[in-house]
């Protein structure tokens, strides 16, 4: 890192949505490595955190199994593990985007972050309990609850018996190589790469396999795309993260001085690799290639750059998209839905030079 970078002897914070529940975004400008420090990472909460110690916590895998068991956290930190790298991001990440607006967090670029996480292999402790026949779907619980729409319920989630069977599935006991924290899902976090941070359950604390599809508040009414408010019939569930990017430099709206500046952020995407970031600087009459940083590398995000000599009294529009191996791209105009999830258009920004 450069000695003389100001962004040295800058401290960065997280921005505050709101505390009750804490719902927190990443300083954007700041993120530039494979793991982001867990003081960085954001924050999405739709209760209050639960108070959890190691002593007598047991992870309990129930339903359609031919041996249900509850197994202690001693036991579980010593069964083969797993270490994967992956981009973390809300679901709701830039919501605040959406043309008309909608209701929900208006969470800007932030709610995304990277991270290590190590933990077994949910295959391996399905394997244990032994999956029945008719099991279709596993269901996991957290501890996190609170009142939804007048009952009492604890945050849950299922996933598709065939995607809780992939070995990059784990139930992690560790971020960034240390035992997960409080606020990010201590003792245990279910870990789903390339999938929206929803379906990655913290405070885990039950697995259970079920042989009928899951119909909890989480499930069916939160985290599903509704392009029409009063029209379920169109309705899919939110599951695979869009290939996306942010800009990091230069800022929304800053006034630079004439010359050459980097224009740099960062590009990630759910399945597949990111293969190409392309910029514009006359709003999408032109396409330019910008340098990729590093081996594109499945479920993490990667650094681009592309340099450009700015003429005094001017002011750009600066657009960036990115594609992916499987051949999608940031669309122009983000698919609207009314709760605002999975928002991925073009990225954008404004400058002047003076």
């Amino acid at each position: 890192m450069n000695p003389n970078d100001p962004f040295i002897k800058i401290k960065p914070y997280l921005t505050t949505h709101s505390l009750f529940p804490e719902n927190q975004e990443a300083p954007i400008h700041f993120l530039e490595n494979s793991e982001t420090p867990t003081g960085l990472t954001y924050r999405r909460n739709h209760f209050p955190f639960p108070a959890l110690s190691t002593k007598s916590y047991y992870l309990t895998i129930t339903g359609s199994v031919k041996n249900p068991i509850s197994i202690p956290y001693n036991q579980i930190i010593t069964m083969p593990s797993r270490t994967v790298t992956s981009v973390l991001e809300c679901s709701g990440n830039k919501r605040a985007h959406f043309e008309p607006k909608v209701f929900g967090e208006q969470w800007n670029d932030g709610a995304i972050s990277q991270g290590t996480w190590k933990g077994v292999p949910l295959f391996y402790l399905l394997q244990i309990a032994g999956i029945q026949d008719s099991a279709r779907e596993v269901v996991f619980e957290g501890n996190d609850s609170g009142v939804k729409k007048g009952q009492h319920v604890h945050f849950a989630r299922s996933l598709p018996l065939k995607k809780a069977m992939e070995h990059d599935c784990i139930v992690a006991w560790e971020h960034n190589h240390k035992p997960i924290s409080s606020k990010h899902g201590f003792p245990f976090r279910l870990i789903v790469p390339g999938w929206y941070g929803m379906a990655s359950v913290k405070w885990l604390k039950t697995i259970r396999v079920v042989d009928h599809p899951f119909t909890g508040p989480f499930q069916t009414d939160d985290y599903v795309y509704y392009p029409h408010k009063n029209n379920n019939e169109e309705a899919v569930p939110v599951t695979v993260s869009h290939v996306n990017s942010i800009i990091q430099q230069p800022r929304d709206r800053q006034i630079l001085q004439s010359g050459q500046h980097e224009i740099k952020g960062l590009a990630w995407t759910g399945e597949g690799v990111v293969t190409f970031v392309e910029v514009s600087l006359d709003d999408s009459e032109t396409w330019k290639p910008a340098t990729l940083h590093g081996q594109p590398l499945q479920y993490q995000w990667i650094m681009w750059s592309y340099s450009f000599l700015f003429e005094k009294n001017r002011e750009y529009s600066i657009k960036v998209r990115a594609y992916d191996s499987n051949g999608h791209f940031q669309p122009e105009i983000a698919f609207w839905n009314w709760k605002g999830y999975g928002y991925n258009a073009v990225s954008q920004i404004k400058i002047k030079i003076e």
